[in-house]
């Protein structure tokens, strides 16, 4: 795995940066975590030279690595706040947990798939975040360390699950993509109160399924 970060790469990331912000990103702490994070550390060789592109790409058991537009998107709108304790669902290549982490989270990840979750493991570790990981279903969430300031679904659901909003703080934020296997509508719900939920929705977007009890299956 590559971690040398040269002047180039970082030259790349601040190109990134300006075109998440002409597509729309305002929020400076996800713009300077994602300028900061060496993307190309998640990606296989061959796709070295399009690290820092707004693409997504493939990594291992069918999954992406999500384009960085979406990483940024979701996690303007978790809207984090440093010392946040933050519930991940789908780690996936780690990318997305990178970003949280360097944003001052308190991290809870948990990845279905345990080949990703093992690179995901070694890839933080290399670049020195820490993380609590967990290789199970993640649509159960992990009530044990509940409530959650932030929870955030990195995976298209059927349907929100009730398991993710029952662990959420009030006051807190679930952010999740939400429809069929082809196109998913971004949503966040905030909880007011301990039964009462606000729903937000923030246009289309296309993820790998969520898998599990409450996912696809």
């Amino acid at each position: 795995m590559n971690v040398i970060d040269t002047y180039r790469h970082q030259g790349l990331r601040k190109q990134l940066v300006n075109i998440l912000v002409e597509k729309g990103i305002t929020s400076k702490p996800v713009l300077d975590a994602i300028g900061r994070i060496p993307r190309h550390v998640f990606l296989d060789n061959a796709f070295l030279e399009h690290a820092y592109q707004d693409k997504a790409f493939p990594i291992d058991e069918g999954q992406t690595i999500s384009q960085p537009y979406t990483v940024a998107f979701q996690t303007s709108l978790l809207e984090i706040k440093k010392g946040d304790k933050v519930l991940e669902i789908g780690t996936g290549s780690g990318y997305q947990s990178c970003v949280l982490l360097e944003m001052g989270a308190k991290l809870y990840t948990i990845e279905y798939h345990a080949r990703l979750f093992e690179k995901a493991k070694y890839a933080l570790g290399l670049l020195k975040y820490k993380a609590q990981f967990f290789c199970m279903d993640g649509t159960l969430g992990l009530p044990q360390f509940a409530p959650y300031d932030k929870i955030i679904v990195t995976a298209g659901a059927p349907s929100v699950p009730e398991t993710l909003m029952a662990q959420l703080k009030i006051g807190g934020h679930l952010v999740i993509p939400v429809g069929d296997n082809a196109t998913q509508t971004m949503m966040r719900i905030t909880r007011k109160s301990e039964n009462e939920f606000q729903r937000q929705q923030f246009g289309t977007f296309r993820f790998v399924p969520l898998v599990g009890k409450h996912g696809w299956k």
